[in-house]
């Protein structure tokens, strides 16, 4: 295989070396079962590594330890978070408020409420992707218990007001959960400052292993567990822990706190100069999302017209260039993204998307071998096209 160029690090991130060095031992040597840590010494040894790496996946997002429950990823945090919270407080009210951009964890979840009875409603975005905080305080009622809206938005890019909205939520007395799979170890987050209850992580999103997150729960909130057994995780979670993939989440989350604003920087350089030169040398190209801050540090999402993105994505593939037409969640469904409808992309430049994810890894010599590809395969199918004339 000749060298590869990976972008589509909002899909999944490799495993930082460093990651797998951590885990190793708790393959083979440190094998045992956390559960029977006051009858086996290396139980013991176990679940200290263990609360070692709660310790370090609170301290990536200012929390406390025992506010850190390990989950096996963002999925089941969101469903945790959203069917726990409702359970626990029907006898409050039967409202949940989100947004129609949402990943499908929550999405799907907010649709499973609707079915059992609870009133969903939908804080609509911009052209952006933007929530407005003001449509947030204006659906909230006295019947409220919820409000979940990501950090950023997984196929855009676009980082939502969250500080804004979790301090109306605190005003009302509601509950607010954030979906922060595609920001944690990315973009600072503080559960203080931003005023979060609950919170959705997944390691393997920033460079730690899959199957493996954490829903952070915060002191005094009400919420039942989402499923039922021996009582693991203080009773909240129960099943046997995957001890291998939360070790390797707690190292991810302490390189990740100690080198976020170095890789912030770094790839916010590279996604600045992609999207400048992809702009500047291939017509009738257009961003998705915001482009300023407020957009996470590695999204690229353009409309490409005249070409359709799964010839553009097989033909990169082969020069090594893995790049994604949208959300990988969502790979082999042929419906229309929900986020880009619901920005309102028109429905003949849907097929016309081509999402660039950079990471920490990707190097600034590959820019133009990449945006030199994109445009002689973007000339390559246009030419095919009888539909497309140059603008």
């Amino acid at each position: 295989m000749g060298k590869i160029i990976y972008l589509e690090h909002a899909a999944t991130t490799p495993v930082d070396e460093r990651v797998v060095r951590k885990m190793e031992p708790y393959f083979t040597e440190l094998f045992a079962n956390p559960a029977t840590k006051w009858t086996s010494s290396i139980s013991k040894k176990v679940n200290e590594a263990i609360e070692e790496a709660r310790k370090n996946v609170a301290s990536l997002i200012n929390a406390s330890p025992e506010e850190i429950i390990f989950t096996s990823g963002g999925t089941e945090s969101d469903n945790t978070a959203l069917k726990g919270i409702a359970f626990a407080n029907k006898d409050k009210g039967n409202e949940i408020i989100t947004t129609p951009i949402e990943h499908n964890a929550v999405l799907k979840s907010a649709e499973r409420l609707h079915e059992l009875g609870f009133v969903v409603k939908y804080a609509s975005v911009d052209s952006k992707g933007f929530v407005d905080p003001d449509e947030i305080r204006k659906l909230i009622t006295e019947k409220t218990l919820l409000v979940s809206v990501m950090h950023a938005n997984n196929e855009i890019g676009t980082i939502e007001p969250i500080e804004e909205i979790g301090k109306i939520c605190k005003e009302k007395g509601v509950y607010f959960h954030t979906d922060t799979v595609q920001t944690a170890a990315h973009i600072p987050i503080n559960v203080e400052k931003m005023n979060i209850d609950l919170l959705s992580i997944s390691s393997h999103k920033f460079y730690g292993p899959k199957g493996v997150g954490a829903l952070y729960v915060r002191n005094g909130t009400k919420i039942i567990p989402y499923m039922d057994g021996g009582g693991h995780e203080s009773g909240f979670r129960s099943g046997t822990l995957n001890t291998t993939g939360i070790i390797g989440l707690g190292e991810a989350s302490r390189i990740g706190k100690e080198e976020q604003g170095k890789r912030e920087s770094y790839i916010k350089e590279l996604r600045d100069t992609l999207i400048q030169k992809v702009m500047e040398e291939i017509p009738a190209v257009y961003l998705n999302g915001p482009g300023d801050n407020k957009r996470l540090p590695g999204n690229v999402s353009l409309i490409i017209q005249g070409i359709i993105n799964e010839p553009l994505l097989v033909a990169l593939n082969e020069r090594g260039i893995i790049a994604g037409g949208g959300s990988a969640c969502s790979a082999g469904k042929k419906k229309p993204s929900h986020v880009l409808t619901s920005i309102g992309v028109a429905a003949g430049d849907l097929s016309s998307v081509i999402r660039m994810t950079l990471g920490k890894d990707n190097k600034k010599e590959d820019i133009d071998f990449i945006v030199e590809s994109i445009k002689e395969i973007t000339k390559g199918l246009r030419n095919l096209s009888p539909f497309w004339e140059e603008k």
